[in-house]
């Protein structure tokens, strides 16, 4: 297959359109080509492109803040001599003085298919702001890890926030340069959107399923977007940011490994089986042990599993993280209903909405995990009916 960062490269026709055009580049540390050269240096070595500015996502261009919710600040590209603006920092929108810079940007991200992935949102950011000004925001498209399965509510009026600006479902299933299509449509913006497209990719072939094994190296879009099975399985484990549970930051496998000190994990994994079996297929679950060493539980021993995507058990559309880890948590309030589940500080500048509404996209989730009386059943009837919508809301812009 062919990214669209070497299509572009490569193509004169799609070169000549930049002519004469100032160009930004909103990249990370996995935009690269295939050959492993970051964008931006690509970019300046071809030559042929005028590229003015980058801007940087959560964790920076480059990938220097390691840890989750770090901000960074503009600079000066040392060896590129350009601006380098955060869009993590002082601001989340990029501001007048920013877009002044270009009137192209180049948008080159690598996603992992879920909504809360802050990626997604700068990039709505980028183009609801690029719109009234006239600029021209170009998607330089990427595979979607977790493939084209659809999973989780729709995100509710009033929960609107950086880790969900719009109304999608937290597994979306689409590139980035479908995303983009799809926003724009939705919100009615005015603007010049070019998706630069893919070749050779489909989002439904195994082994990969969405990212194609053997053809491109995994390269962390951010510091704890370790590997593929993190990617595949996020869409449910990143609820776990909401909690006061471990969800493996400060280890060598996080939003893999979940769990939390003193937790009976063989009899809640036995409750989650006997509850709701059918949440449980398309993976294997392996009861582990793990103690952060930064983040919550640091230096703690914390009982919990790990989430195994990576061999013969995986199955894409059996595979329904969601729905696995909210079970987990339904398990949880069962076996110790004493523990503290819901993430009560700070998270994402938030303090007025719960963490894990925010996350979730409103209070279904939590009210369903913390009332006694609720059951597999009415969980399936609310996703389904917001999937089922999602899959002919997003139907017309599927490019692959």
């Amino acid at each position: 297959m062919e990214l669209a960062i070497d299509r572009l490269l490569g193509d004169p026709q799609l070169i000549q359109k930049l002519n004469g055009k100032r160009v930004a580049l909103l990249a990370h540390p996995a935009s690269v080509t295939r050959n492993l050269v970051h964008t931006a240096d690509a970019l300046i070595a071809s030559g042929k492109i005028d590229l003015r500015a980058a801007f940087g996502p959560q964790h920076g261009m480059r990938g220097d803040k390691q840890d989750n919710m770090i901000e960074s600040e503009d600079y000066v590209d040392p060896v590129l001599k350009f601006p380098v603006f955060s869009l993590y920092g002082k601001v989340r929108r990029p501001t007048p003085h920013m877009l002044d810079t270009f009137d192209v940007v180049l948008v080159d991200l690598q996603d992992v298919g879920c909504r809360i992935y802050t990626f997604l949102t700068t990039l709505f950011y980028m183009l609801e702001e690029c719109a009234p000004l006239g600029k021209s925001v170009w998607v330089l498209d990427r595979p979607n890890p977790a493939g084209r399965p659809i999973e989780g509510t729709i995100l509710e009026s009033g929960y609107e926030s950086f880790v969900g600006h719009a109304a999608m479902p937290m597994r979306h299933g689409m590139t980035l340069g479908e995303c983009a299509k799809w926003f724009v449509a939705h919100k009615k913006l005015d603007i010049d959107l070019q998706v630069i497209e893919m070749k050779g990719y489909d989002p439904e072939v195994g082994p990969g399923f969405g990212w194609p094994l053997g053809e491109l190296s995994w390269v962390n879009p951010s510091p704890n977007a370790t590997t593929l099975s993190m990617a595949r399985a996020y869409s449910g484990t990143v609820l776990i940011e909401g909690t006061h549970l471990s969800e493996g930051r400060g280890t060598t496998r996080p939003l893999e490994v979940l769990g939390a000190p003193q937790l009976k994990m063989n009899e809640i994994l036995a409750d989650m089986r006997s509850f709701a079996p059918q949440w449980l297929k398309g993976c294997d679950l392996r009861i582990c042990h793990f103690e952060p060493t930064f983040q919550k539980h640091v230096g703690k021993t914390c009982n919990g599993f790990q989430i195994h995507v990576d061999h013969q058990a995986y199955d894409p559309e059996q595979f329904k993280p969601y729905r696995l880890v909210t079970l987990w948590l339904k398990a949880i309030r069962k076996i110790h209903p004493e523990y503290d589940i819901w993430r009560s500080f700070t998270y994402e500048y938030e303090s007025a909405r719960l963490a894990i509404d925010l996350i979730s996209g409103g209070t279904f989730l939590r009210e369903w995990v913390d009332s006694a009386s609720s059951t597999p059943e009415q969980f399936d009837a609310r996703l389904m009916a917001d999937e089922a919508a999602w899959a002919k809301a997003r139907q017309g812009f599927l490019l692959y």
